[in-house]
């Protein structure tokens, strides 16, 4: 049985694992050819280092111990900022969606703080928090809040109230509704905000690192900027792509047994 499954799985994901797997090898091919020809055609690409450079380096700091510790210490902060944010923004986007006097009074502030870019934080954090740690970890949380709470208060907002009225009148309490239909309702929309705002928190940590970090996959990607080390580059932005994809899919994993009803439905 569990053969069959990993089978059935294989077939689901070929057409997209063959397609993505010729699209990456298109795009590498591509960088190689513009960054031998050291192409200079309004970007340019003399600088670049070429894939089997970024390779060499990659390979070169899969042995250097240090350079899991910068991974470790990202993945640390990102746990410690994303779960704070989850909490908080699970709880405040669900009073948001049913409570119009919550709505109208923590919508002010989610929508002036929203746009604030996350190095525009940096300098606050720094003078309000007691250490560089706790300064990052709190961009971090801000950069993962807001989408959150933005989606959990659409997906609640959104609850079929054909659904709530139909639990009422077979003698549900409001949290008997809450847990078994409003919840559940506004699951979908609350995964796709912690999803959201896990890749929006990955961006907001390389921003606090760069700027305030000692270690971290952003300090090290600044450092190697700043030492001209430009493989080096590459291998931190790829390394935190890999690390963002795959904590994004460990999101949608966990959530993934919760959605049950959903794929039911279809």
């Amino acid at each position: 049985m569990g053969l069959n499954a990993v089978t059935a799985w294989f077939q689901a994901k070929a057409y997209g694992l063959v397609v993505g797997t010729i699209g990456l090898a298109i795009g590498i091919g591509l960088w190689q050819v513009l960054t031998v020809n050291k192409v200079n055609a309004f970007i340019n690409f003399s600088n670049v280092p070429r894939p089997g450079l970024v390779f060499d380096a990659f390979v070169k700091q899969a042995f250097n111990p240090v350079f899991y510790v910068h991974i470790e210490v990202s993945v640390l902060r990102i746990a410690a900022g994303f779960l704070t944010a989850a909490v908080i923004g699970i709880a405040l986007g669900t009073l948001m969606g049913r409570s119009k006097f919550g709505a109208a009074l923590f919508a002010p502030y989610i929508e002036i703080m929203r746009p604030i870019p996350a190095v525009a934080w940096i300098p606050l954090a720094i003078l309000m928090w007691p250490t560089d740690e706790a300064s990052i970890a709190f961009i971090t949380f801000l950069g993962a809040l807001f989408p959150i709470v933005i989606n959990t208060m659409q997906g609640v907002e959104q609850t079929p109230a054909v659904l709530v009225r139909a639990a009422k009148s077979l003698g549900a309490s409001p949290l008997q509704i809450f847990w078994n239909v409003i919840l559940p309702a506004a699951l979908p929309s609350i995964v796709t905000g912690l999803a959201v705002g896990m890749g929006v928190s990955w961006f907001s940590l390389l921003a606090g690192e760069i700027i305030s970090g000692q270690y971290g996959i952003g300090y090290f990607t600044w450092n190697a900027y700043s030492l001209v080390d430009y493989p080096d580059i590459i291998v931190g932005m790829l390394v935190t792509g890999a690390l963002g994809t795959l904590s994004t899919a460990l999101v949608r994993l966990a959530a993934h047994p919760f959605l049950k009803w959903q794929r039911r439905a279809r």
